[in-house]
């Protein structure tokens, strides 16, 4: 999606989906649950086919999910890029937080689902940003982790 900020998207589905007669469900489907990916191909109003399939299987609702970046969510994002990288204060991943600063208050991901026959049946229309912001937050992780994975194994030899 070459969109920076996914809200006429989400005012687009919202009004699709109404208009097909469906129920959103305030709702996020996470990774551990077993679910099918709906594939788009490059196609932008792939969600609407999407919400056709819901329909046409007899799903009473759709699920429906969106990430606005929030400015303390980016900001504590910063500071661990910070702490994770200091004193380099051209650190990559510093850089790369400090960048997503222009997307606060923005909509950039949302997720579709439906239920058929046991299986979770899901659309995510995401933008550029979010994917990065997605990476970013990976990476710190991981870094974490390490730190905390070398520092349990340093105590342990010590005792």
């Amino acid at each position: 999606m070459s969109t920076d900020d996914l809200i006429s998207l989400k005012d687009d589905m919202v009004a699709f989906i109404e208009g097909h007669g469906l129920h959103r469900l305030p709702g996020y489907v996470t990774e551990d649950i077993p679910s099918i990916v709906w594939e788009d191909e490059g196609n932008p109003d792939a969600w609407k086919d999407f919400v056709e399939m819901a329909k046409r299987v007899g799903a009473p609702f759709v699920t429906f999910s969106e990430m606005t970046l929030e400015r303390e969510e980016l900001e504590a994002l910063i500071e661990q890029a910070s702490e994770m990288n200091f004193p380099d204060e051209e650190a990559t991943e510093l850089v790369e937080a400090q960048w997503l600063r222009k997307y606060v208050g923005k909509i950039g991901y949302i997720q579709l689902g439906f239920v058929y026959q046991g299986l979770v049946f899901l659309h995510e229309a995401t933008t550029e940003w979010y994917e990065r912001f997605q990476a970013l937050l990976e990476d710190i992780d991981n870094f974490h982790d390490i730190v905390i994975d070398d520092h349990e194994h340093d105590r342990g030899e010590d005792e």
